[in-house]
């Protein structure tokens, strides 16, 4: 799972990309620990497999990491960059319209 998250802290994450996320967890799981059958239905298991695998849902940790990251920004001195991104307000003025195109 440390390969999926390098980054995390940067990531918006949507709807679809959560999706996405849990499917490819979902597949790493049948991957590492084989596919799984109800012995009763005879049905594949989906949402169980967290249960199963005692593995956290993927979405969870990219939360809580977020949070966590965003805690340690805000304890960080003020005049670290990360910090005055954080809670900075941009000095300056937009030029109103369409940006100028450049020479050629």
């Amino acid at each position: 799972m440390a390969v999926v998250l390098y980054g995390y802290e940067t990531w918006s994450v949507t709807m679809r990309k959560e999706h996405k996320l849990r499917v490819f967890d979902n597949r790493v799981l049948r991957k590492t620990f084989g596919p799984k059958r109800d012995e009763v239905t005879g049905k594949w298991k989906g949402e169980e497999d967290y249960d199963l695998y005692a593995s956290q849902n993927i979405i969870l940790v990219i939360k809580s990491r977020r949070i966590r990251w965003a805690g340690h920004v805000a304890r960080m001195g003020e005049k670290r960059f990360a910090h005055r991104v954080l809670v900075g307000n941009p000095v300056g003025k937009w030029l109103i319209g369409r940006p100028r195109r450049r020479g050629g």
